[in-house]
């Protein structure tokens, strides 16, 4: 196991470019001493836990026709677009059964980046035990406006995107010297303001920090972007990313682009197997 750290961005369902580079990663018996997934980020995580090696693409496309995992019709009757019990019940206890005990034996410590939508604030919550962490996987992935609000031990959460998308300044303040970032979005990508600012502030105006925070999202994001270059420079970061946008939102349903996409990751990861061994080694 490398004493690394690995930080796994969100981006809904570019999430499979991350599947097809920790499938890689698998096939190598590569682990982390500590991972963080965000949102989609973190869905892929739980199969690299569980080391299930092409799980995380199955589950992102074998669905995608089922209106109980991801549709409006599932939003207007749950008030969720990705169908909670289809996603985190049914999919991994009966349709594509995920190994808990595997997950459980992982070396490594593995967390889900979510947002406390009353203090703005980006948690981090340990993943262990996925039949009750699973909770915590879900909250990370709760798209703002197309998700319920979570609750945990009495906080409520939302998409970790929300707080700290990419979270390498954690994984670096956390001790790690070394870590590889996986991003879905393509090199040269920098954040712009949301469109949706007047609809997030009605719809949470319980919870004003939602609002604050969706603002500023934009800044903070490219300000992480900075920050990731200059750890990249002085050797902290390693980032593998897709090299151009291949036109797929956090909401796709076309299976050959979601395939190309998985592939790509695959590809990217093997083309620099050699590179990114020499850099955790040296």
């Amino acid at each position: 196991m490398y004493q690394a750290g690995l930080v796994l961005e969100g981006g809904g369902m570019r999430g499979i470019y991350t599947a097809g580079v920790l499938d890689y990663f698998l096939e190598k018996g590569m682990e982390f001493s500590s991972c963080y997934g965000v949102s989609a980020g973190a869905c892929n995580l739980c199969s690299y836990m569980s080391k299930q090696k092409g799980r995380a693409y199955h589950v992102n496309v074998d669905y995608l026709e089922d209106k109980q995992y991801c549709s409006l019709e599932s939003l207007l009757k749950t008030g969720d677009l990705f169908g909670v019990e289809m996603c985190y019940d049914r999919i991994p206890n009966e349709l594509n059964l995920y190994d808990y005990e595997a997950a459980e034996k992982y070396p490594g410590k593995c967390y889900a980046v979510v947002t406390n939508i009353e203090t703005g604030k980006a948690e981090y919550i340990r993943l262990k035990d996925m039949h009750k962490d699973i909770i915590a996987v879900r909250a990370s992935a709760s798209l703002p406006m197309v998700s319920r609000n979570v609750e945990i031990d009495g906080k409520l959460y939302l998409d970790g995107g929300i707080s700290d998308a990419i979270p390498i300044q954690k994984s670096i303040l956390s001790g790690n010297r070394k870590n590889v970032v996986i991003m879905t979005k393509e090199e040269g990508y920098r954040r712009k303001p949301s469109d949706h600012l007047g609809l997030l502030k009605v719809r949470y105006l319980k919870y004003p920090k939602v609002y604050e925070m969706m603002r500023n999202r934009h800044i903070r994001y490219n300000e992480t972007l900075d920050y990731l270059e200059n750890q990249i420079k002085n050797g902290q970061a390693f980032l593998i990313q897709p090299k151009k946008d291949i036109g797929i939102g956090r909401i796709e349903k076309d299976r050959k682009k979601l395939r190309a996409l998985y592939e790509e990751g695959y590809r990217d990861a093997e083309s620099r197997y050699e590179e990114l061994s020499a850099y955790l080694e040296a």
